[in-house]
């Protein structure tokens, strides 16, 4: 059976080390010197709220432009269709035109 006083020293080390990389992921502005747990756990919190934020508003962003893009898509294969009916009509005009050319002929 494990000795109650190691695992407390390896809970606490493990806690520190757990708390010193914290400290490297959590921007702590002014306070990076000295700060206690809770000030390093509540600057933890509120960025990644921030985060979470920031994730929520590229979320919609990137919705956005998926439906400007399917919107432009739409446009661009109306266009095509378009100019594919406007060659058509060109190409049947030109056709007219030089059949009438050799009947003057």
């Amino acid at each position: 059976e494990a000795d109650p006083a190691v695992c407390s020293h390896s809970r606490r080390a493990q806690l520190r080390l757990c708390l010193e990389r914290l400290k490297g992921l959590v921007p702590l502005g002014a306070a990076a010197g000295r700060h206690t747990t809770l000030s390093l756990l509540t600057r933890a919190k509120l960025h990644i709220q921030k985060l979470e934020d920031q994730e929520r508003r590229a979320l919609h962003q990137i919705e956005q432009l998926q439906r400007e893009q399917r919107h432009l898509q739409r446009q661009l294969e109306k266009l095509g269709m378009e100019r594919v009916r406007i060659d058509s009509i060109g190409s049947s005009l030109s056709s007219e035109r030089s059949d009438s050319d050799r009947g003057e002929s």
